[in-house]
């Protein structure tokens, strides 16, 4: 089980519906590039560079800061932080349910989600058999995980315990599964894995530094 992942240098991924092409209803701010300039996702497309004080499909950026962007869409200005996204008035079209990862400068997908209504931030781990929680995360998110099934795992630092535990909902974006198999581990991890009990349920599609999920029905 894959441990002690870096990310302190990431263009942070995220995340939108699948909306009508005519009209941007889902916007999510996925990267800043110096301080200049966000990197913004309209309607699950491609990333898109916006300056500070420049105007772009509909979209003003005011300013960029470390790890957030002030943005004007439809007239509402909104401060979006890194990885966080904003919905406008727009319905979206009819299909699949869909999330738009973007790779780290370390080549890692990061995604932002939700594990039983709290945020957690998850790297794509296809090698991961479960959704994988360390300790300190699990007690913040309040599960009572040692209740869970007790195993053992080799990692680099050695055999370490973990719990198996079920998660009621485990969402990333605008997909949301329940009954998702976890993993707690307490040693030797400093970040969430979004493993293949929650991938495994989503169509995955892998093109160069982007990374689709598209949820089945």
């Amino acid at each position: 089980m894959p441990t002690g992942f870096m990310l302190h240098h990431f263009i942070a991924l995220f995340v939108l519906l699948a909306c009508a092409p005519a009209k941007a209803a889902d916007i999510a701010l996925i990267g800043i590039i110096g301080g200049a300039a966000a990197v913004i996702a309209i309607d699950g497309g491609e990333p898109r560079t916006i300056r500070a004080g420049q105007t772009r499909f509909g979209i003003t950026v005011h300013s960029v800061e470390r790890e957030r962007a002030t943005i004007e869409f439809e007239g509402q200005k909104r401060v979006l932080a890194l990885g966080q996204h904003y919905r406008g008035t727009a319905a979206p079209a009819a299909g699949r349910t869909m999330v738009t990862l973007a790779a780290d400068s370390s080549g890692h997908f990061v995604a932002e989600g939700l594990v039983n209504g709290g945020s957690v931030r998850f790297v794509v781990d296809t090698g991961a058999t479960g959704v994988v929680l360390p300790a300190a995360d699990a007690r913040r998110l309040g599960i009572d995980y040692r209740k869970g099934e007790r195993g053992q795992s080799k990692t680099a630092g050695g055999i370490v315990p973990v719990f198996r535990i079920s998660l009621d909902r485990v969402r990333v974006g605008d997909i949301e599964l329940a009954s998702i198999e976890g993993v707690v581990i307490e040693q030797g991890l400093d970040v969430a894995l979004l493993g293949m009990s929650f991938l495994s349920r989503v169509d995955m599609k892998h093109d160069g530094r982007t990374m689709t999920l598209m949820r089945r029905f």
